[in-house]
């Protein structure tokens, strides 16, 4: 059995705000190694559940979080930027099933440090779906008919995952109270949790059906406000939906609708305060 796995970095343990998250911010190297040792629990129960191969994928800020030296030696890691296809680089159909760890709620949304790839942007729309994150990349291994079998994070993300994906097993290390803090286990506590938890998701596999995005999807993106709108309405294709900040491109598949979220959301960060 092969796995895919897509580390993010707000929904790991004990992790609430932007020091943990950020390599500028004091809490960083804490966060880093915790988020390491989160992953491990998910790497090690899985090769002991009966996985021949895990691939991980560093999928927060910069993707260089993970520290290689403590991962599981049998895993191969995928990290750095820039990648072609982002927190979901690297997956393909030869993948039996998907694992999001740390990950955390869609913008507009109650969780801990909750966003959708920028802090500018208010919702993502794959025809009428809303989706974060979770749901674009769940989107993006549903096309190559992966299944996404477990997602561990905060509770917004597992609430998140249940409500997309039928029969998914979640795993929640920490409680939302506000954006910037949780009720949190600790990570020996959160390691038991992952460890039961993923081999309740290999177990499961069979139960979860990929979810399978729309043909020829129509993006839409919701900005905060109307300059991000302008940025992103510079990559061609787009247009501005007339009294919004939502911008939209038709897409001839997933992956072009993912590559154009992520054109679009870089240029939408070049926008200033005035």
């Amino acid at each position: 059995m092969k796995l895919y796995m897509s580390v993010d970095m707000e929904g790991i343990t004990g992790l609430v705000d932007h020091t943990h998250v950020d390599s500028s911010g004091h809490n960083y190297e804490r966060g880093r190694h915790i988020m390491t040792e989160e992953t491990n629990y998910i790497i090690t129960s899985a090769f002991e559940t009966g996985c021949s191969e895990v691939v991980v994928n560093d999928s927060h800020s910069k993707m260089n979080n993970l520290l290689i030296e403590k991962l599981h030696p049998e895993t191969q890691l995928i990290t750095g930027d820039v990648k072609p296809f982002s927190m979901v680089q690297g997956l393909d159909a030869s993948f039996d099933g998907a694992i999001f760890a740390g990950y955390h709620a869609r913008a507009s949304q109650r969780g801990v440090m909750s966003h959708s790839m920028i802090f500018g942007a208010r919702n993502f729309y794959i025809n009428d779906t809303v989706v974060g994150e979770l749901g674009f990349n769940a989107y993006v291994a549903g096309y190559y008919d992966v299944p996404l079998i477990m997602v561990a994070g905060d509770d917004g993300a597992a609430r998140e995952a249940e409500e997309l994906i039928p029969n998914i097993t979640t795993a929640v290390v920490k409680e939302t109270i506000s954006r910037s803090a949780a009720k949190s286990l600790t990570p020996a506590k959160a390691g038991q949790l992952l460890t039961e938890k993923t081999a309740i998701a290999l177990q499961n596999r069979d139960r979860v059906k990929p979810l399978t995005p729309p043909d020829r999807p129509l993006l839409a993106i919701e900005f905060a406000n109307y300059g991000q709108a302008e940025w992103a309405n510079l990559m061609p294709g787009t247009e501005i939906i007339p009294g919004t900040t939502t911008v939209r491109f038709q897409a001839k598949d997933i992956l072009e609708a993912y590559q154009a979220m992520l054109v679009m959301t870089e240029l939408a960060m070049r926008t200033t305060f005035c």
